[in-house]
This record gives C-alpha cells, sequence and structure tokens, in this order.
C-alpha cells in the first residue's frame, strides 16, 4: 500500500468526523438551547399612572375625591442605582427566572415604582368629614357634593414612595430573532425577542398625610396587580444582558393605610404603564 492510499483512507475516516464535529459544535452553542438556566436582572423604569378616584374612610369622614392626577418621581442617572447602601432608594427593577423550556420562563419580580399625588389640583369630591370640632378641624369640616376640592398640602398629601411595590410571578416567552439580522454566532450576540404575563400583590409603603392626623408611613399589603410586558434582549457573550422592556397592567389596592389609626384606611384603582431598562446575567445551573 503507497503513501498517497494510505492518506486517501485517512483522510475518508477523518472527513466526515471532522464535519459531524462542526455540525455538533453549532447545535451545542451555549445559546441553542434555554432549558435549566437561570438568569437575574437589576435596572431602572419611568412610571405612568392613569387617573383614579380615591375613597378615604374613617371614623369621623367618608369621602371620595374623583379623577385625581398622579405621577412618578424619577432620580435621572445616577450612582444610587448601583450603589449597595441606596440602590433601593431609585426606582427599580429586580428580576430572577428559570427556563422551563427553551421558550419559556417563570419569573419572580419586583417592580419598585413610585406614585405620587400631584399636590395643589383641584378636583370633585362626593362624602363628608365631620372631624370633632377643634380650630384646626374647622376649616376642614364639610359636605361635599360634587363640589370642588383643592388638594393642598394641609390637606392630603398621599404618596406611594418607598414605593408602589409590586411583587408578583410572570410566564415569560423568548424567542431568538438573531437570523432576521444575519448573525450566526449567537454565543458572542444574540438578539431575543420577549413578552410576559403575571399578577401579584402590591406591598406599598404609603407615605400620608390626611387632614389634622399624624402623618403615617409604613408597609402594608394593600391590594394586587395585573400586568403585561413585550421587550427587547441582547445577549453579549453568552452569558450578559441589556433589556428594555413595555409593561402596563391594572393595580387594585382597597386596603391603603393612612394614619396611625386601624380603622383610618383608603382604597383606589388604576391603570398603569412602565419603561424598564435592565442589566442581567443568564447561567445553566
Amino acid at each position: 500500500m503507497n503513501v498517497k492510499t494510505i492518506i486517501f483512507l485517512i483522510g475518508s475516516i477523518l472527513l466526515p468526523l471532522l464535519n459531524l464535529n462542526a455540525q455538533t459544535t453549532d447545535t451545542l452553542k451555549y445559546t441553542a438551547s434555554n432549558k435549566g438556566k437561570f438568569f437575574v436582572s437589576w435596572g431602572g423604569n419611568r412610571d405612568y399612572y392613569s387617573k383614579s378616584d380615591i375613597t378615604f374612610t374613617g371614623d369621623n369622614y367618608n369621602f371620595t375625591l374623583y379623577d385625581v392626577d398622579a405621577h412618578d418621581k424619577p432620580k435621572g442617572w445616577h450612582i444610587d442605582y448601583i450603589n449597595p447602601v441606596n440602590m433601593t432608594i431609585p426606582q427599580t427593577n429586580f428580576r430572577m427566572g428559570y427556563f422551563i423550556s427553551d421558550h419559556y420562563a417563570i419569573t419572580v419580580s419586583l417592580d419598585h415604582m413610585k406614585y405620587v399625588m400631584t399636590q395643589n389640583q383641584v378636583v370633585r369630591g362626593n362624602g363628608y368629614i365631620d372631624i370633632p370640632d377643634n380650630e384646626e378641624s374647622a376649616i376642614y369640616n364639610n359636605t361635599f357634593k360634587d363640589d370642588p376640592v383643592y388638594l393642598s398640602e394641609g390637606f392630603l398629601t398621599f404618596e406611594h414612595t418607598d414605593g408602589l411595590n409590586y411583587i408578583h410571578t410572570e410566564l415569560a416567552r423568548f424567542d431568538d430573532i438573531s437570523s432576521l439580522f444575519g448573525i450566526t454566532n449567537t454565543d458572542v450576540f444574540q438578539i431575543n425577542i420577549t413578552e410576559a404575563v403575571g399578577g401579584g400583590i402590591l406591598y406599598p409603603k404609603t407615605n400620608a398625610k390626611l387632614l389634622v392626623y399624624d402623618r403615617h408611613d409604613d408597609f402594608h399589603i394593600a391590594g394586587f396587580g395585573l400586568s403585561a410586558s413585550a421587550g427587547l434582549n441582547l445577549t453579549f457573550f453568552k452569558h450578559f444582558f441589556i433589556q428594555g422592556d413595555l409593561k402596563g397592567g391594572f393595580i387594585n389596592m382597597p386596603d391603603i393605610r393612612t394614619t396611625m389609626n386601624p380603622s383610618d384606611r383608603a382604597s383606589q384603582h388604576f391603570f398603569f404603564g412602565e419603561a424598564k431598562l435592565s442589566i442581567g446575567g443568564i447561567f445553566r445551573l
């Protein structure tokens, strides 16, 4: 057997094996399968709220304010988002999840939003205030029948600023669309679109100062929320990603603490919109 024949035989054996190995390597790209992976992310948000009717009840009052306007409390680009001492002060988002299949993940999230009633607005009011007479309360005692009410700082300050904490779980879907942009090596860079639906509880720290009563500021489970979102996920070098999401939903809080008196309560419901930007990591367990 001459040298050419030996080379030919070796080549005939090795070339198919090399080709198979190339195909296997391509198939087994880290980003080709998500099942069993765990991910975690941290970021910030901007929030938008529909007008809402807020009802206040207590021993000496029962009234509703209609179409109350509110806004968020952005901090802008700030070091506090990554400062371990102050990172819960801005409007932030924490999320972690686990892929139960290549496309679907179960997540647990905390959206730390902030809700601030717009001060000094005029709204309609219905109900009554009848606090036992003293010099301070006399200016607030009244009966409202679709009358205008001026929301001065003396009458009411009302915020969920530490915050409007939406603790929820989601079912999320991820789809790789890298090929639409001509990207073949997704282990270097990958583009995913993602959607999610979920629900959970509202655990706000409501900062309220109502009429003549002392300011109250404490955590309390106040209600529930439902939400849906869609976003774009950019993954770099298999393990690190940037994700932007647009999220919307409904919040119903029938049990909001407003004063130190346990019988004093407020209730409201509204729609919200949220724009989020997060950074994170994804790893196989």
